[in-house]
């Protein structure tokens, strides 16, 4: 496969799971505002998908419409879902003859869907929920599409490549996020709080059927990072990352298949032999910045080896 199509595929699907993540975050985080209007900030939801400095953020943090406009219509902000989407269709775009017709189809829809003026006027004056909820959905629509009609070729582990490896700097990101507002606090029993952070990862109802105890902050550690059947757990982005890596193993470019795919091993082992206790001694801000940095590694490799920038 030519870098240039492995490199199109592989951003084409890292926007999407970007943008998942960010409206599922708009979402759950526009219900909290609804249940504590008076201490509610948008700060960390600012701090994770955007990059508006602190002033910025300060201005927005208790505007609800001017940060739902900023982070899903505003062709300013390069990380609203509007800029991802119109990256991701040209991604898209380059490569139609490696995707589905039906992949092409819904991407182009989404495209056209954010691009309505009448839905940057519905977010600001109708329901956000509703709103939210049919970009949610297109964005679904596009990965039951992807999952059904492409071929389990090179380009599909690319695809899933670029979507596991920003899934587990997601994660690795709204975890740290979330607790550094509570100053790393593993005895905050807050359940109104950690609901809605497992609810903005879809964990909710996972962690409800695993543990019987009530919300405890070291267990939503240990659901958002050491759960292998947790499909947002940090663990199971790694061991799928690993899984679609290894597809890629042939008789060229060895040598950087097996740096790139020592690094994701050694990503992989360091995850699944921690603990709860362990990431507590180590301190959670330092563990998880330390599995971002090594994830955005693996990603700068892949670049040099496989998508031949320089």
């Amino acid at each position: 496969m030519l870098s240039r199509v492995a490199d199109s595929l592989y951003w084409m699907s890292r926007y999407m799971e970007r943008t998942d993540g960010i409206l599922r975050m708009l979402r759950i985080n526009y219900a909290s505002s609804q249940d504590d209007i008076q201490e509610f900030s948008w700060k960390p939801v600012l701090r994770i998908f955007s990059y508006v400095d602190e002033e910025g953020a300060t201005r927005m943090a208790h505007n609800t419409r001017a940060v739902l406009q900023y982070m899903v219509t505003d062709r300013e902000n390069s990380n609203s879902v509007l800029n991802i989407i119109t990256r991701a269709r040209e991604n898209a775009r380059s490569v139609q003859d490696h995707i589905t017709k039906e992949l092409w189809q819904c991407l182009n829809d989404f495209y056209h869907t954010i691009r309505d003026e009448k839905l940057n006027h519905d977010l600001q004056r109708e329901d956000p929920i509703s709103i939210l909820d049919i970009l949610i959905k297109q964005g679904m629509i596009y990965f039951g599409t992807l999952d059904v009609t492409m071929a389990r070729g090179e380009g599909y582990a690319f695809i899933n490549i670029g979507k596991y490896l920003e899934r587990g700097v997601q994660s690795a990101d709204i975890l740290d996020v979330k607790f550094s507002d509570m100053n790393y606090d593993f005895a905050k029993t807050d359940t109104t709080y950690w609901k809605y952070l497992l609810l903005s990862i879809s964990g909710y109802e996972l962690y409800l059927k695993t543990y019987r105890s009530g919300f405890d902050a070291r267990n939503v550690v240990e659901q958002t990072v050491l759960n292998e059947d947790f499909p947002r757990s940090i663990l199971y982005s790694a061991g799928q990352l690993h899984r679609y890596f290894e597809r890629l193993k042939g008789e060229r470019n060895q040598e950087a298949f097996r740096h790139i795919d020592f690094m994701i091993g050694k990503i992989k082992s360091k995850v699944r032999y921690s603990t709860v206790e362990s990431i507590m001694a180590q301190g959670l801000h330092t563990y998880l910045n330390g599995i971002k940095d090594d994830l955005y590694q693996v990603g700068i490799a892949l670049n040099q080896h496989y998508f031949a920038y320089t």
